[in-house]
């Protein structure tokens, strides 16, 4: 762990210093990490008395459990709460709510002396290997770091175990006297994954780990932390934006949107079926290689708008806003993370590729409507399947509604059902008529 990582965990402010159990290592398949309504509210304060007038809901509920052995993978837009996850869990930030369990020992409000003998088994890897490495430390001094911090003198000396790391992460011994400036992006994160590894922890949190990097790094990288996995029996919670990195990477995905996970599934179930709506235009943003379909027609789903506003996020499911299923009770109840499949869970009133846990509600909100304008008629044919208010809207004609003699122009969804309304070209013919 870095020297700053570790100012970090000093300023932590804990409520107790709290008691460490010592316990034996988890067996592959047992729970390592259970996380229980975790949430972190950054306040927002305001005025000369800095009085707190709301809060960045950053993190706003998250329930998920690490098994021994296996790979998490967290996917989702930026901004939706994935690096702060990460920090929570490794206790680098102190929760707002909820709980943290790290084999079987409740670590939520632990203080800096109960975590201490923790971060032996939990570390980190940074999103940017170019800030997360002190210039001014040589690199044996970097990936020393831990075993000064833990008071911990390995067999054979601190250099050689440090000359060893750097060889495990594909560096030459001889890095050992060089400075962070002398090597390129890859070679930074390899540092920064020796220094995660140095205590052999249990756990590793990887935020972003590629990110940073040329694809051709990438695939080093990601080649070197599942070999890895494989040597030393590591449990990873990889935070990613790359898709593809997460699946080749990842045992289960955990999607998430504004602070809440919205879908959580094996990795071949979540690719070959995902059930939320945000999961599937997710997914259909990633590219295929394959030249064969270079002339197809793209079937990627376009999400309306922006993400809103954690301050202040929607009522009701939070995808809402943007979802081109949404109907009224999407609006005024949360749908619960609930397993709808083995080894699928989803939070959705209207899932993908399952039946309809709304079938009552056969409207589609005017935000809904306007959202299918961006979704190709594959999708929303797909969609109408297991949701009623969509097969209502296509049998209307929706958005597919002829607005000309030749059947080119479309109606806009949410325009006016009692017909008045016109769409644009029409109206630029009944000018013309009336001239």
């Amino acid at each position: 762990m870095s020297d700053k990582a570790d100012d970090k965990a000093v300023n932590i402010p804990a409520q107790s210093e709290g008691t460490v159990i010592t316990k034996g290592d988890a067996a592959p398949g047992e729970t390592l990490l259970k996380v229980t309504g975790l949430q972190k509210h950054f306040p927002i304060k305001k005025g000369l008395l800095q009085r707190q007038v709301g809060a960045v809901r950053a993190v706003d509920g998250l329930d998920f459990e690490v098994k021994s052995g296996e790979t998490l993978g967290v996917v989702g837009e930026s901004g939706c709460g994935k690096s702060t996850m990460g920090r929570l869990i490794t206790r680098l930030l102190e929760p707002t709510a909820g709980t943290v369990e790290f084999e079987g020992t409740d670590i939520t409000h632990l203080g800096v002396g109960g975590m201490r003998p923790l971060r032996r088994d939990m570390q980190m890897i940074f999103q940017d290997p170019y800030s997360s490495l002190n210039p001014r430390h040589t690199i044996g001094t970097i990936v020393s770091a831990p075993f000064r911090l833990q008071g911990v003198e390995p067999e054979g000396g601190v250099k050689k175990e440090v000359q060893r790391l750097l060889s495990v992460v594909g560096l030459s011994p001889e890095h050992y006297n060089r400075y962070p400036h002398e090597f390129s992006g890859g070679q930074r994160q390899r540092i920064g994954i020796a220094r995660a590894l140095a205590l052999s922890p249990k756990l590793v949190v990887a935020d972003e780990p590629v990110s940073a990097l040329d694809v051709s790094i990438q695939a080093q990288v990601v080649n070197l932390l599942d070999d890895l996995q494989r040597e030393l029996g590591l449990t990873y919670v990889i935070i990613a934006h790359d898709l593809s990195v997460v699946r080749h990477v990842s045992d289960r995905i955990a999607v998430m949107y504004l602070g809440k996970i919205v879908e959580l599934a094996d990795r071949e179930q979540l690719y070959k079926s995902p059930m939320h709506p945000y999961t599937k235009a997710l997914l259909s943003a990633v590219p295929i290689p394959d030249p064969a379909r270079r002339g197809a027609k793209s079937e990627r789903i376009l999400l309306k708008g922006d993400v809103p506003s954690p301050i202040s996020p929607p009522a009701g499911c939070r995808f809402h806003t943007r979802c081109w299923k949404a109907t009224e009770i999407c609006r005024t109840t949360e749908p619960p993370l609930a397993e709808l499949r083995p080894g699928q869970q989803v939070a959705c009133h209207h899932p993908e590729n399952f039946a309809d846990q709304a079938p009552q509600d056969v409207v589609l909100l005017s935000d809904a409507k306007e959202a299918a304008e961006l979704v190709s008629e594959e999708a929303l044919a797909a969609s109408a399947e297991t949701s009623a208010a969509v097969a209502a809207e296509v049998e209307s004609g929706g958005p597919d509604t002829e607005a000309s003699k030749d059947g080119a122009a479309k109606t806009a969804p949410g325009a006016a059902e009692d017909g008045a309304a016109k769409t644009a070209p029409e109206a630029a013919e009944g000018t013309a008529e009336e001239k």
